[in-house]
């Protein structure tokens, strides 16, 4: 599939943050070629003007603006919310890695999410930070419901890309997300990389907006044997096997000294985030 490529001006690399665990994010990219067929950033759309397709089109962003040291200063900077700031047009624009650059000198927790191991390119730079995670996103073992629902890197790729971080002394961040109920085999996942993971995060699959039909219909193609419980959770809005699975993740955490929160409330947490501020 051909990718539209255009790079754009914006006035700062900086927004605001809504989600619970940073101050900031920086999005390098508008749009991401993995094309996540379960991606909530498609909504990115209704802001940008795109008519295109999520998964065919990326804007590069380029900004004179420095990254502000003082705005930044013992606050925590996520990389990225609505696009894989590793995504492969990284490799050739580089963008990412100028940001990266930048924070070097800043007094601020970076915490940097991808579905890449183009990741690996910066591991030199990632060590001079004093104070950096990386979260590699995996939800399943299995590499071909890996390939019905992304383009990005393969599962080994992840996995490898995980075990190579953690050697060079970068803290490594598992982050099981979206899990896909009765699909996504969380205590294999953890077993297979406890050895170079150095904590989990978890987050439930939401359905919502232009793919949640799209995704229902997969279950029902591909998984009709959890067609009932799917309709279950994402038609009835039934919470009964988020609040049973929440238990069971955290029992089985606590038993085995795993260190790892848990976003399934995101919502809740977004709303206490507010209220503490």
């Amino acid at each position: 599939m051909n990718i539209i490529e255009k790079e754009i001006e914006v006035k700062d690399y900086l927004t605001k943050s809504n989600l619970p665990a940073s101050d900031y994010v920086i999005n390098p990219y508008v749009g991401c070629p993995h094309g996540c067929k379960y991606c909530y950033a498609s909504f990115m759309k209704r802001f940008t003007g795109h008519k295109e397709e999520w998964g065919t089109f990326i804007d590069v962003k380029r900004c004179t603006k420095p990254i502000s040291k003082k705005k930044l200063k013992g606050k925590t900077v996520f990389l990225a919310s609505v696009t894989d700031c590793y995504n492969s047009y990284e490799e050739k624009y580089c963008i990412t890695q100028s940001i990266l650059k930048q924070l070097l000198d800043v007094e601020c927790t970076v915490s940097i999410s991808t579905k890449s191991s183009l990741i690996l390119r910066d591991v030199e730079l990632l060590k001079q930070f004093k104070d950096v995670s990386v979260a590699v996103s995996i939800n399943t073992l299995d590499e071909s419901f890996k390939n019905d629902m992304d383009k990005a890197s393969s599962i080994e790729a992840r996995m490898n890309t995980l075990k190579v971080l953690h050697e060079n002394g970068i803290h490594t961040v598992l982050f099981m997300s979206p899990i896909f109920p009765a699909i996504t085999e969380y205590k294999e996942i953890i077993e297979k990389s406890r050895l170079f993971v150095d904590e989990y995060w978890f987050e439930n699959l939401n359905l919502r907006g232009e793919y949640k039909a799209q995704i229902l219909r997969y279950i029902n193609e591909k998984y009709p044997q959890y067609a009932d419980l799917y309709k279950q959770i994402y038609v009835d809005g039934d919470k009964s096997y988020w609040n049973e699975l929440a238990e069971e993740i955290e029992a089985y955490c606590a038993e085995r000294a795993i260190i790892h929160t848990n976003f399934f409330y995101h919502e809740k947490l977004v709303a206490q985030k507010r209220g503490n501020e």
